[in-house]
């Protein structure tokens, strides 16, 4: 457990102190009944009362303080509480070997069919957002609480070409982040005969995010290939992880890869396990891997409720007030009572 103003914990000496001054009081009150000449007469002084019950209602004042002061130092604790994720954006791979039928109907139709059952399985609050990359990538729905434009967008996307992953993340990025300094970076030229290669300028980053903090969004990608496009995506994660984006990845196929036919020709299309897994570990978030229409659909009913459960560092200075009023109520009412069957 760690503090919001630990400097505050020193005022736990008072409770020591108090503990002092009460100990202090009860032997003032034994002197006192021993100065009576009779020991009947110190019996009815120090009365018939509850005897060692009577400390109990000061021992849970002093416990009740302690919470009090617990909670001055506003503590904190990592938790798991449900919530909802502010905006989560469909990165959907929409490359030619999204036609391949080893997903029935196509992988395309799957993906798209699937997609539309997790859109409506999201809370009213959720913003998503719809992404589209195959050599490049584009915004085709940006982040909305309108299910039925982010139904459309989805159902608008046809197989293109190349796989450009890292663009898919980049361009994901952006959707969430309006109006930031993101940017693609520049593929490295090729020095002429000769000449000595110029290193590309430093692209500026976002100030990272503490370690184990999140940003209210995440992004969901989805691809059946390899990259192929540049920059390679590992490149790319880190602008992810330094806005704390979760990237949650989905392959689509299997890692044997399958035989695709478009107009006249065959291309083998293989699924990068590896790198999907990395990005996912990279980005604390999780991979999934879906050979079929039936797994495709499973994962995405997990990632709707994996998406709104989030373990987090929150403050819980709530749990000790209400302990301390607890105890303070439970003292009083415990010194009424035994107070009034005194003599």
């Amino acid at each position: 457990m760690q503090f919001v103003w630990p400097t505050a914990l020193w005022a736990l000496l008072l409770v020591p102190a108090l503990v002092g001054l009460y100990v202090l009081a009860q032997r003032r009150r034994r002197r006192y009944a021993l100065r009576y000449a009779s020991l009947t007469l110190v019996r009815d002084a120090l009365g018939k009362g509850p005897g060692l019950r009577r400390h109990i209602p000061a021992m849970l004042f002093l416990l009740a303080l302690t919470a009090m002061l617990i909670g001055l130092a506003r503590p904190q604790s990592v938790v798991t509480l449900p919530t909802e994720e502010g905006t989560v954006i469909l990165a959907i791979d929409v490359s030619g070997s999204m036609q391949a039928d080893d997903v029935r109907p196509n992988r395309m139709e799957a993906a798209k069919s699937a997609a539309m059952t997790f859109v409506e399985r999201q809370s009213a609050k959720a913003r998503i957002g719809v992404v589209s990359f195959s050599d490049n990538a584009a915004i085709v729905q940006a982040p909305t609480d309108d299910k039925e434009a982010v139904k459309a967008a989805i159902s608008r996307l046809r197989p293109q070409r190349g796989t450009a992953i890292g663009r898919g993340i980049l361009t994901s990025l952006e959707a969430i982040f309006e109006n930031s300094d993101l940017d693609f970076p520049v593929a490295p030229a090729q020095p002429a005969p000769g000449q000595r290669a110029t290193p590309a300028p430093a692209t500026p980053r976002a100030t990272p995010v503490p370690e184990g903090h999140f940003a209210p969004a995440t992004i969901v990608l989805l691809t059946d290939g390899e990259n192929n496009v540049f920059p390679p995506p590992l490149t790319v994660v880190q602008e992810a992880i330094d806005r704390g984006i979760r990237v949650y990845t989905i392959g689509l196929g299997s890692p044997e890869g399958t035989i695709l036919r478009i107009q006249g020709r065959q291309i083998r299309t293989r699924l990068d396990e590896a790198t999907l897994k990395q990005i996912a570990e990279l980005t604390k978030a999780e991979y999934y891997l879906a050979s079929n229409e039936a797994e495709l659909q499973k994962v995405y009913e997990n990632l709707t409720t994996t998406l709104v459960l989030r373990t987090e560092k929150t403050e819980i200075t709530f749990a000790f007030t209400a302990l301390a009023a607890l105890l303070s109520l439970l003292a009083g009412a415990l010194s009424l009572l035994w107070f009034q069957r005194l003599p």
